[in-house]
Parts: C-alpha cells; structure tokens; sequence
C-alpha cells in the first residue's frame, strides 16, 4: 500500500503534467498573437493595439517562464511569479510613454483594422482563459498566469469598444485613453501578483527535515 508521501507525489506529477499541457497551448497562442497584433498596430497606426500587442509578448513570455519554473519548488515558482510582476511593470510604462508620443504627434488609427484584430485577440484570448480557469487555484505560479490571461480579456474588450467610437467620432482620443486604461490594470495586477509573490517567497524559506504528514 502506498504510503501518504507517495500519494502525494503521483497527485502533484499528474497535476504538473495538466498543467504544463495548458501552458503550451496558451503560449503559442499568445506568441501568434503577438505578431498579428503588433503588425497591424503598425498598419493601423493605434497605440491601444499595440499596446495590447505588447501585453501578448508580455503574455508569451510569462508562460515560457512559468513552464520553466513549473517542475521547481515553491520558492522558485515565487521568483517566477515576481518576474511576472515585473512585466507587468515595465508593459505598463511603455503603454504611457507610447500615449504621451501620440498626444505630441496627433495621428487617428484606422478604426476597421483595430476592431478587427481586437475582435480576433478576444476570441484567442478567450480560449485561453477557459483552458486557464481551472488552474487558477493551483498555485502562486498558475494564478499569476491566470490573472494575465483575464486581463487581456478587459484590454481586447476595450480595444474593440476604442475602436467603435474611432470610427463614428474620427478622433485619436478613444485609442490613447483605452491605451491608458490597458496600462494603468498592468500596474494594478503587477502590485498584486508581486505583492503575492513576495510572500509566497518568504514562507516557503528551505526548512531542512520536513515531513510528509
């Protein structure tokens, strides 16, 4: 009869192995992405999609690293998640500085594009989210993944309502403040997912000679 340690250990490989099955699929999904959004950024000259474009990157790479850490400890997949935070961090403020240069160099983007490709991102995004749902709860690691993938639910939602108002208002205000709104939830979700991680880090400190029990 297997022991409770044993248990344990076959429970956790079979959850890893689920998980790292998800985590695939969502990076490249997010990685295709990425390049369809920020292509059409450019054609479409609109800071809320390539903002949004930024987020995929941001995306692709945080599940690369959460792939990488998934197999480790606690206390690595903590650091991981801090990394994460970080991302966040810095997406948020490339979002600004991009908004800031439209507002000095006034150009209005091309409304059919922005709703078509955000439409499209809503959709991939979508399916992230639910192979991500489940997950949520596992660990500081998914969670963290987790709370990426429903922020680009909001920021495509907003993508597609920036762009309906583009298109009837012809004005280049609809795209810098949804570009605004998408930075501002990076920098809530990374003071969450690093103030988390933090203590995730700090309770799971090596303790020599731990037991199942």
């Amino acid at each position: 009869m297997k022991s409770c340690c044993e248990n344990k250990t076959d429970e956790l490989a079979q959850l890893r192995v689920r998980q790292s099955r998800v985590l695939y699929i969502v990076l490249i999904v997010n990685a295709l992405m990425f390049i369809t959004e920020f292509t059409a950024g450019w054609i479409a000259n609109s800071t809320a999609l390539l903002a949004d474009s930024l987020d995929m990157f941001g995306d692709a790479s945080v599940y690369a690293l959460t792939l990488f850490v998934l197999y480790r400890g606690a206390r690595a997949r903590a650091g991981a998640a801090m990394v994460k935070g970080g991302f966040m961090l810095l997406f948020a403020v490339l979002v600004i500085a991009d908004a800031i240069r439209k507002m000095i160099v006034p150009e209005v983007p091309d409304a059919d594009w922005m709703g078509m490709v955000a439409t499209l991102a809503l959709i991939a995004n979508g399916y992230c989210f639910a192979l991500l749902y489940r997950h949520r709860s596992d660990d500081i690691n998914m969670r963290s993944t987790w709370l990426c993938s429903r922020n680009d639910l909001l920021a495509n939602s907003s993508v597609i309502v920036a762009a309906l108002v583009v298109a009837y208002t012809n004005s280049l205000w609809p795209d810098i403040l949804v570009g605004l709104a998408i930075a501002l939830l990076f920098l809530h979700s990374a003071r969450d997912v690093i103030r988390d991680a933090l203590k995730e880090w700090t309770a799971s400190a090596p303790v020599t000679g731990d037991k199942c029990s």
